[in-house]
């Protein structure tokens, strides 16, 4: 059965199109039929992250308004047959996006693929609310900085209160996702640390990617860091991040400050 995952956050700059690459990309090396979705219209960066902007004919409000079939605006990764982006428009405001078409297409992905990565804009306006819409899983992303994080617990308000599964009486699976951590930042105390996050969010952490050059070179050249550095920390967390989020019962690890070694430190399952 298709899982609809939003990518979410309050705030904007914490890693949303890096993460939906990443978990849709790790996702889609195991086999399974993954679209990842952008509803950032107006801005549009998954197709540039994905290495994929010049391929785009049709777009994600094309499809809504009935321009273009969901077919053609489909647009297969070039590495992985798995994989295929949905993009959003550049040219067309978020109201373009309606509450019908939006479901429409939805429904119509659900039955093509195994999973549907819903890549939000940031904040709480219309774009985000109708990407969690229709969600059945969420993944909010947070740097731990306590804006971020303040920002990411409103999200998970919002979560509660303006999906289907929430207007059905039904609970949503949500998961913290840590981007951009640096132990050394967060031992002299200069970020909050992991439990700091996890005390105040509640929720289970699906990972935790650290800060890494590895991200920007990849997003740079589009290509997602776990094609272009399968080795490196940052994709590792991201292929084990998919793994939780698959169901797998993983330990969440740590970088640690003094060796660069990843300490185990949480245990909790996050799926």
């Amino acid at each position: 059965m298709a899982k609809v995952v939003v990518v979410t956050s309050g705030k904007g700059g914490v890693g949303k199109t890096t993460t939906t690459a990443g978990l849709g990309t790790a996702l889609a090396q195991t086999g399974q039929n993954v679209v990842v979705v952008d509803f950032d219209v107006g801005l549009r960066n998954l197709d540039l992250v994905l290495g994929a902007e010049r391929r785009v004919v049709f777009d994600f409000i094309n499809v809504v308004q009935g321009v273009a079939k969901l077919q053609q605006a489909l647009i297969r990764d070039k590495r992985i047959e798995t994989l295929h982006l949905l993009p959003a428009s550049q040219t067309r405001d978020k109201d373009a996006l309606t509450d019908e078409g939006v479901a429409r297409v939805i429904g119509e992905l659900r039955s093509r693929f195994d999973w549907i990565l819903c890549d939000s804009p940031a904040g709480i306006e219309r774009g985000a609310t109708l990407a969690m819409r229709h969600a059945d899983v969420a993944v909010i992303v947070t740097n731990p900085e306590v804006s971020s994080v303040r920002d990411s617990d409103r999200i998970i308000g919002l979560l509660d209160a303006k999906t289907e599964k929430a207007e059905r009486g039904e609970k949503m699976d949500k998961h913290i996702l840590i981007t951009r951590f640096d132990p050394n930042r967060a031992a002299r105390g200069e970020m909050l640390n992991i439990s700091d996050v996890l005390e105040i969010l509640s929720l289970p952490l699906l990972g935790i990617i650290p800060e890494s050059e590895d991200v920007l070179r990849a997003s740079n050249i589009g290509t997602p860091v776990v094609l272009n550095n399968p080795a490196s920390a940052a994709a590792r967390a991201y292929l084990e991040a998919a793994r939780r989020l698959m169901g797998e019962e993983l330990n969440v690890t740590v970088p640690s400050e003094k060796r660069g070694l990843l300490n185990k430190l949480f245990g909790r399952r996050a799926a």
